[in-house]
């Protein structure tokens, strides 16, 4: 463990599996007390992995501090209660926030179920919001504070191409993103208009997505349907996770910004580093 978070307390969404789950692991080895958030605590039948359970036993065993507040994020009684119950686990106010729960389900918007669309909605931009209101007054009497939200290329908006000749029924967006990435734009709006708000006040507020896509089971499953894509072309998760990690200790005027893991890692020569904050040699990365 290093302790270049010690004394700070970290909440992050969605960290039974994949990017969260890898985010919590490694603010847990900087020295972070860290809240992890999602509906499924353990799965009897089901297995070990892809739990808050299992998050939580890798980060002990590496010696980390870490609680368990499992919630329903669609739910606003249920994610009102987060806050309160992380800041009373870990000892005080939250320093870190980082929003990565999302509800992804491609499908054509020409007959997009409405109810599945107001899931998505209340996951990827009220879940968020709630929260970032919740945690900021404590944020602002500390003078300081780090909310990261977790965001998608999807929500950048690419020019619509010609039909092909002969063709008069595909849908406009092929793979069915176009919802989420609606939620994921309203998301990065977000983003920037809190941290317009709160400038100056010590609480930073930023989106980091992936280049292309993060090297996680569900990433690659996704990217499997999508012949041709950038999807094929995946970071690793540990370069997704730097990213966001700098993210969570950037300096007071580094807010507002909205870009690419990737870029970050490059424009500020980081070292990429393991879940346990070990440096990544290239040749293993190979």
């Amino acid at each position: 463990m290093t302790h270049r978070f010690e004394g700070r307390r970290a909440i992050v969404t969605g960290a039974s599996r994949g990017i969260g789950a890898a985010i919590a692991q490694r603010l847990a080895a900087d020295g972070a007390a860290v809240a992890i958030v999602a509906r499924t605590v353990d799965e009897p039948g089901q297995g070990f992995d892809g739990t808050l359970a299992a998050t939580a036993h890798l980060i002990r065993a590496a010696g980390g501090t870490v609680t368990i507040v499992p919630a329903a994020l669609e739910n606003p009684e249920s994610r009102a209660r987060i806050v309160p119950e992380a800041e009373a686990a870990l000892g005080g106010s939250v320093d870190i926030l980082v929003n990565n729960a999302a509800a992804a389900i491609f499908q054509p918007l020409r007959h997009y179920p409405a109810k599945r669309a107001h899931l998505t909605f209340e996951v990827n931009v009220h879940a968020p919001l709630d929260l970032a209101q919740r945690v900021i007054p404590g944020m602002r009497e500390r003078g300081e504070g780090w909310i990261v939200n977790i965001t998608s290329g999807t929500a950048r908006i690419r020019p619509v191409e010609p039909l092909p000749a002969g063709e008069t029924d595909l849908d406009a967006d092929i793979h069915g993103t176009a919802l989420y990435g609606m939620s994921k734009a309203a998301q990065d709006r977000m983003t920037a208009g809190l941290a317009a708000e709160l400038n100056g006040t010590g609480i930073r507020v930023n989106a980091v997505r992936p280049r292309s896509a993060v090297a996680t089971s569900g990433a690659l499953s996704v990217a499997s349907t999508m012949v041709g894509s950038e999807w094929f072309v995946p970071e690793s998760l540990e370069e997704m996770v730097e990213a966001v990690t700098w993210l969570c200790d950037t300096p007071p005027h580094h807010t507002g910004r909205i870009e690419a893991s990737l870029d970050v890692l490059e424009r500020e020569g980081l070292t990429v580093r393991d879940l346990r904050g070990r440096p990544i040699m290239k040749e293993q990365k190979a």
